[in-house]
């Protein structure tokens, strides 16, 4: 069966989680006897393609209404364009964007759609749900399906370079009749502290229960050289601004040390903080899911450790 790869790009950039699905997308369809097509939409977007090696076909559609990101628009392009690839699994990013086409597209095709998937096999995807706590598995039955992929589950360099596959245009479908328009895109101003750029990141999540405890976390950060970050929970209550969320929703950051506190570890906080060399965490929580990647980690209440490691500094 043929494995197709929506391509996501953002900036005139093809993000990493292209990569994962080209590079998974690669060993499905030797494991099918299959051929690897990635899709890319875009606006004057077509040196992209030259990122799309890996696949054996790249399908190229033009259009402005691919300037910027809208679900209608990309939904219909692909509702057109998918069928004529001959699909026995479409690969989706798992992604704010992705989420709005995967559903649609699903609509629009009659097909399934397995969401949240972190593993994939030629007859069964695996998905995370509940922010990492449940596993479950889905059957694939004969036919196509499309599969939203979860950041962070594949390697991105089995993604890269491979030969040199044709670019083959199509045309855009008629787009008269849309209802949705782009507006413009909001984006925060710059902050105080740039963390993508930090050795040492103490990070803090929903466990630090109120604003005014955020101190403690700010102390240790000073005593550390390192800055204070934290997962979407705490911006989203405005107790920091959203220059420090970490996660996909958020910045990607690489630094030597993250320090996550009260932070449960959700795949999109994963998304943003996996590259970090050293990670530890602090949740009472043994269940927690940030135990299954950090380096390190104790159960103990935050409120004594915290202040115990500042002291010891």
């Amino acid at each position: 069966m043929n494995i197709i790869v929506i391509a996501e790009h953002f900036k005139n950039s093809i993000e990493d989680i292209t990569f994962e699905m080209l590079g998974k997308g690669k060993e499905l369809a030797g494991a099918t006897g299959g051929q690897l097509i990635a899709v890319l939409l875009g606006n004057d977007a077509k040196a992209l393609a030259d990122n799309l090696r890996a696949a054996a076909r790249i399908v190229y559609c033009d259009s402005p209404h691919f300037a910027e990101f809208n679900p209608e628009a990309y939904g219909k392009a692909l509702a057109a364009i998918v069928p004529g690839l001959s699909p026995g699994m479409i690969l989706v990013a798992n992604t704010s964007a992705g989420m709005d086409l995967a559903a649609g597209l699903s609509v629009d095709l009659g097909i399934p759609l397995v969401a949240y998937a972190n593993a994939i096999t030629a007859g069964s995807a695996t998905s995370q749900l509940y922010g990492g706590k449940v596993n479950v598995e889905s059957a694939l039955a004969a036919g196509p399906v499309i599969i939203a992929v979860l950041p962070g589950s594949f390697a991105a360099d089995a993604g890269k370079g491979g030969g040199a596959p044709a670019v083959e245009a199509v045309a855009a479908p008629d787009f008269s009749s849309l209802k949705t328009r782009f507006n413009k895109r909001m984006e925060p101003e710059s902050g105080d502290v740039d963390i993508t750029q930090q050795d040492v990141l103490v990070s803090v999540g929903r466990g630090i229960q109120n604003e005014e405890n955020l101190a403690i976390v700010q102390a240790l950060a000073d005593k550390l050289g390192g800055a204070l970050a934290s997962s979407r929970p705490i911006v989203d209550n405005k107790w920091l601004p959203k220059t420090r969320q970490v996660g996909k929703s958020g910045l990607k950051v690489k630094p030597k040390v993250y320090l996550a506190v009260g932070i449960s570890g959700a795949p999109e906080h994963w998304e943003g903080m996996k590259d970090a060399e050293c990670i530890i965490a602090i949740n009472v929580d043994p269940k927690a899911p940030i135990f299954g990647f950090a380096h390190y980690g104790t159960t103990a209440d935050l409120f004594d450790v915290v202040p115990a490691i500042t002291a010891a500094i």
